[in-house]
């Protein structure tokens, strides 16, 4: 029955999409590092998900993404290999097949399979699925994508909604594909980022392939209020927690020659004017050393806020991704081939990687269009791990709920019940879910 579902889908998508037309781009300054280091194991893949109030219709959301994606330059590309650098062209194939989700999250995506595109649609039960290769675009571009796909599948699935853009796309939706990090490059700035080699957390690793999945779903106000009583913002508050956590679980509160950092993505559209669907963020980096035994949480909180406070500034910003926009600018740098390049970078990228203890990226608050808001439930965000971070975390806010979201492909789950269990001692109501893989543990 299901082979003669897709088998029918297939057919009615060839007598509907037809293009011709094919055009290039570059890749942005940032994606050009993910082709060089994707593996199977480290995937550069993130998900975006969101539930529904009712169970997904397989061939109502394949329509829903057959008629969304034309519209979307970003994703409407297939990769390509020049002898310099990759480059993206149209695709101009059938989009990918939406499958049910049937295997672990953020697997690696074949450039060269899934009808050459770089993402993924799945669903289960009432949730759908948007995994992304990071080449694409970020956490933003991702989170505009899924949205048209979320509100065309419930206009197909409830003809009487009729939102602000009626059967196009939503006032709040760019299509703008520019590279901002060339647009807003400035000359003449010295390398921003550290490369001494952080705390690295380590232990017995799940089946090979599998990944570990924990929700958190808590009340964005009561999360507030606990930053709040710290004098810090949900993000500082956050990414307290959880070096605190790595400090008390797996340093066991004891000193260490190397810091723990946590690694947090800033979203640069604000600071420069941007509405890019492309990537456009840079890392900074929360660092705490524990030089003694006896740290409070305040105490770790405050070195992670002036930490933070003193890199979130649009002057340094500008430094970090003006340092490597220099270096794709370079004409000796730019003539090497690229199978030259893809050995130093990720050479480069392996010896910086380990400057990180984990990343905490935060999606930020998702706004919903008030016609479609009583068929949409929650959202969820989440991370593949990579060299030297084999735990992340993810956080994403709906409707005054908050969901952190730690994915991690080590079997002491230690760090994340400390994290979950300080919420709920400074007052905040906790509920856990887990993809199955840590049951027995939590």
């Amino acid at each position: 029955m299901e082979d003669n579902i897709t088998e029918n889908i297939k057919q009615k998508r060839v007598k509907t999409r037809k293009r011709t037309e094919t055009n290039w781009q570059k890749l942005d300054n940032t994606a050009n590092l993910f082709p060089a280091i994707a593996t199977h194991t480290m995937t550069n893949v993130y998900r975006i998900a969101v539930d529904l109030d009712e169970e997904i219709d397989r061939a109502v959301l394949q329509k829903a993404l057959d008629m969304v994606l034309p519209g979307f330059g970003t994703f409407n590309v297939h990769m390509r290999k020049g002898v310099f650098w990759y480059y993206f062209e149209t695709n101009n194939k059938r989009p990918p097949l939406v499958e049910e989700e049937s295997d672990y999250p953020c697997r690696y995506i074949e450039p060269y399979a899934n009808n050459n595109y770089l993402f993924r649609v799945t669903y289960y039960k009432k949730r759908i699925n948007l995994e992304v290769f990071h080449v694409l675009a970020d956490g933003m571009g991702g989170i505009n994508f899924l949205r048209e796909l979320v509100y065309q599948y419930l206009r197909l699935r409830h003809p009487g909604i009729e939102g602000e853009q009626g059967s196009g796309l939503s006032d709040v939706t760019s299509l703008n594909t520019e590279d901002s990090y060339l647009k807003n490059y400035r000359k003449s700035h010295a390398k921003g980022y550290k490369t001494a080699r952080a705390v690295e957390v380590k232990g017995e690793k799940l089946v090979a392939g599998g990944l570990g999945v924990i929700h958190g779903y808590m009340p964005l106000d009561e999360v507030k209020k606990a930053g709040k009583s710290f004098g810090a913002s949900i993000n500082e508050y956050l990414t307290g927690l959880f070096a605190y956590s790595v400090f008390c679980e797996y340093l066991h509160g004891q000193p260490s020659s190397r810091p723990v950092v946590i690694c947090v993505p800033v979203n640069l559209r604000p600071y420069f004017d941007s509405m890019t669907t492309r990537n456009f963020f840079v890392m900074v980096s929360a660092l705490f050393k524990a030089e003694k035994d006896d740290y409070t949480f305040e105490e770790v909180l405050d070195k992670i806020k002036d930490s933070l406070k003193s890199q979130i500034n649009k002057e340094h910003l500008e430094e970090l991704f003006s340092y490597n926009v220099s270096n794709q600018k370079n004409i000796f740098l730019r003539s090497i081939p690229f199978f030259i390049k893809k050995i130093a970078m990720r050479f480069v990228y392996k010896s910086s990687a380990r400057a990180g203890t984990s990343t905490l990226t935060n999606i930020g608050n998702i706004a919903i269009e008030d016609a479609y808001k009583d068929y949409i439930k929650r959202f969820y965000s989440m991370i593949s791990v990579s060299t030297g971070q084999n735990i992340k975390g993810a956080v994403v806010s709906y409707n005054g709920e908050l969901v952190f979201t730690f994915t991690s492909t080590l079997a002491d789950v230690s760090i994340q019940r400390r994290f979950f269990t300080l919420l709920a001692e400074h007052g905040v109501d906790v509920t856990i879910e887990s993809n199955g893989v840590y049951y027995e543990q939590l």
